[in-house]
């Protein structure tokens, strides 16, 4: 099974938000690019910070959260997979440095995921537990599309809590690849705590130090509770970009079928 370990934002001040994100959520520095991008890990995940510039020559340039990469075994059987379900899918070489995948493929809603064999220069030595990426989440105009895409394409599976919202009559979808929790939800969704942005909309954190995090987190923005209805997560805050993260200590994700990771 493919791995999620990539997630790629347009900024328009990739210094300030490496900045932040070192200081409260504990990441370090894995390179920089001469037009001023910077990538930084949380011990598993590549957070590439590129910088916005015409240059980029993306289909969405708008700032904040932009595309997410999985690792996988094979590239060739990845294609093969995404060729099967869209057979006139196009298939884009990346750089294959420290800022990109290998190449780049497209979700059924034209958002780019990013692929390498090299588990995105993230090296092993860097793993830990806490702080660390578990969640991420989409907004969707076709959940169900999305999920077949990364269960089909990528061997990620849907988790109890996605057969639930089924069972329900929401259109709520959950995969995991047993490290991160997926979310898709529909873009159109009146339920309590739902921020109407296409794409990606969030991702998560999970800590072992949360209210020593919250304190040092107060001193410089406001932290919004989740509401007590959504199984994930407990707070939600955003980093100097708008970008929303959530923060979760006891909640946890649910990252493959039975698997939910805490810290509690």
């Amino acid at each position: 099974m493919a791995v999620l370990r990539y997630i790629a934002f347009l900024s328009d001040d990739p210094e300030k938000v490496n900045e932040f994100y070192l200081r409260f959520l504990g990441t370090e520095e894995l390179g920089r690019s001469a037009d001023g991008d910077i990538s930084i890990t949380d011990g598993f995940y590549n957070l590439t910070f590129f910088k916005r510039r015409a240059q980029l020559n993306e289909m969405k340039m708008e700032c904040g959260l932009h595309h997410i990469g999985l690792a996988v075994d094979d590239l060739e059987e990845s294609k093969g997979r995404f060729l099967a379900l869209n057979p006139r899918g196009m298939i884009l070489q990346e750089p294959d440095d420290i800022h990109h995948g290998e190449i780049r493929i497209h979700d059924p809603e034209c958002f780019p995921v990013s692929l390498s064999t090299r588990q995105f220069g993230v090296p092993a030595e860097k793993e830990k537990k806490f702080p660390r990426i578990r969640h991420i989440a989409y907004n969707a105009l076709d959940p169900e599309m999305m999920l077949r895409f990364y269960t089909q394409v990528f061997g990620m599976r849907e988790v109890p809590s996605s057969y639930q919202r089924r069972q329900q009559g929401r259109g709520n979808r959950f995969c995991g690849d047993g490290q991160t929790n997926l979310a898709i939800h529909p873009f159109y969704n009146p339920i309590e705590g739902h921020e109407a942005k296409f794409g990606i909309n969030h991702i998560g954190f999970l800590t072992n130090t949360m209210e020593a995090t919250l304190a040092e987190l107060r001193k410089v923005l406001n932290i919004a509770p989740r509401p007590s209805t959504r199984p994930y997560a407990e707070v939600r805050f955003r980093d100097p970009e708008g970008n929303a993260l959530d923060l979760s200590q006891t909640k946890g994700w649910e990252v493959d079928v039975n698997k939910w990771v805490s810290a509690a």
